[in-house]
């Protein structure tokens, strides 16, 4: 059989890669064409991505491989739109999900449709960050954006307009926008229309798999473009009984579904229901995850002090266990900023020893994200009855040996951590499904687990997790 190669362009919050994903017959391999930073831009107090940059750096990863290329896909992540005039030229900058123009949008939303009207029209959590606050922040300002919009793209799609031409929204970044309504399969015209939002803009939504156009003559494939869809399409399993942890910037937990699940303990859980790949739902939840580590990092280079992760980890490592905890997903810690500030800030409201050092405060982001993983797992497989015997974390945060081995400990299940790449080795699946190159899924996924490496963890010291989790159960319940 020839080899076949695909491109995968993936964009991070931190970063983006164009990776080539190659096919010989019988494995998977990867080979990282280029790595370039995703910094955003501060305007006037506004927040914004900085898309021409990340178009840049696309053309320059793709040129490395376009000679070999049997076709090209892009992924990014959630929520994050631009909107296109009538003549096809980007009206502005798209803003970042963590820009203050969300701040009380939850509520003036609310005020006009019934939040319980919200989970059961579209099954998606509730986040500051959503879509459907970013550009219900436009309808209340009666910005003069939406005015000249005549056409809303997610992000994976305007870099995929921008190669080929096509004006369409893939499906599984669209689920991320909490104004998708599954039962109807289309944008939910009527909870636009009630907060003011124009619902001529949203073009045709397209399936994971679709081919788009061409560029420079290799067909353009949408993958499951949202970041997590991807990954979860590389989760090397071979049974029904397992979860998946995408940890990165955001920690994404969940399961694998077949429909979605809207019902009474879904909304008192604040779980999400995010497409998945050829009929699949992703029954999740958001975590604030390696954010944390990120941010504390880039605050104690700005003093002086510059780290590795690779020393951040043996800082934690050498730390005592279980000093201080936090709740990762309290709002504090959602915007940008001096995170070990806000982290005793945290510990000093509840009366826990405020981290001192740099192993003592990568030591309470590690634990309590472990644990937090332990308090979301638990309510997935209470709310479906499904039985859970494996982990697969995926991701860059699956290099993170403490961390796995504490998710194994805090959720006395195995852990199972690998692919490393796994949202670009997903995407290029899609694509080569699409080709005809891979017969499906399962097979993609079988091929995965004999040619990726994977680490293994198994629980340890359970007790003092048990422990620490009743104790992290209190903190996160009670907190002010």
């Amino acid at each position: 059989m020839e080899e076949y190669s695909v491109i995968a362009v993936d964009l991070g919050a931190e970063s983006g890669r164009v990776i080539e994903i190659c096919f010989d017959g019988r494995q998977l391999s990867q080979n990282e064409l280029h790595r370039f930073p995703n910094t955003p831009v501060r305007v006037q107090n506004t927040l914004y991505w900085d898309v021409l940059r990340l178009w840049h750096e696309i053309q320059m990863g793709i040129e490395k491989a376009i000679d070999r290329a049997a076709s090209i896909g892009i992924d990014s992540w959630g929520v994050d739109f631009a909107l296109l005039d009538r003549d096809g030229n980007l009206v502005a900058n798209p803003v970042h999900y963590r820009d203050a123009r969300t701040d009380g949008m939850m509520e003036w939303v609310f005020e006009r449709i019934p939040r319980r009207t919200v989970f059961e029209h579209t099954g998606v959590q509730f986040m500051q960050l959503n879509t459907l606050y970013q550009i219900a922040s436009l309808a209340k300002n009666q910005s003069p954006l939406l005015q000249a919009a005549a056409t809303y793209l997610t992000l994976p799609d305007l870099f995929h307009y921008w190669l080929c031409g096509a004006r369409a929204c893939e499906f599984t970044h669209v689920s991320t926008t909490q104004f998708f309504n599954p039962g109807l399969g289309d944008w939910d015209r009527e909870l636009l229309e009630s907060i003011g939002v124009p619902t001529c803009i949203f073009p045709e939504i397209v399936s994971p798999g679709s081919r788009r156009g061409e560029y420079r003559g290799v067909p353009v494939i949408a993958p499951a473009t949202h970041d997590t869809g991807s990954a979860v399409v590389a989760v090397p399993t071979t049974t029904a009984n397992f979860a998946y942890l995408s940890s990165g910037t955001w920690s994404l937990l969940g399961l694998e579904v077949s429909a979605p699940v809207i019902t009474d303990t879904a909304y008192a859980q604040n779980v999400t229901n995010e497409g998945g790949v050829y009929g699949t739902y992703r029954l999740l939840k958001n975590v604030v995850g390696l954010w944390l580590a990120q941010q504390c990092r880039a605050t104690w280079e700005s003093e002086g002090q510059t780290y590795s992760y690779d020393q951040l980890t043996h800082e934690a490592e050498n730390a005592a266990p279980f000093r201080s905890l936090i709740d990762p997903d309290d709002p504090l810690f959602l915007p940008p900023g001096a995170m070990p500030f806000r982290i005793r800030e945290f510990c000093q409201r509840t009366g826990q020893p405020a981290p001192q050092t740099v192993g003592q405060t990568m030591r309470a982001i590690f634990e309590s994200l472990a644990l937090k993983y332990r308090a979301v797992l638990d309510g997935l497989a209470d709310l479906t009855g499904k039985r859970v015997e494996t982990l697969h974390v995926i991701g860059g945060g699956a290099r993170n040996r403490l961390l796995c081995q504490m998710t194994a400990n805090s959720t006395g299940r195995e852990v199972v951590a690998g692919p490393f790449e796994a949202t670009a080795l997903g995407n290029g699946i899609v694509q080569l499904i699409s080709l005809g190159v891979l017969e499906n899924l399962a097979e993609a996924r079988r091929i995965i687990g004999a040619s990726q490496e994977m680490a293994r963890y198994e629980p340890q010291a359970v007790g003092d997790w048990k422990e620490a989790f009743e104790r992290f159960c209190d903190l996160t319940q009670n907190r002010s």
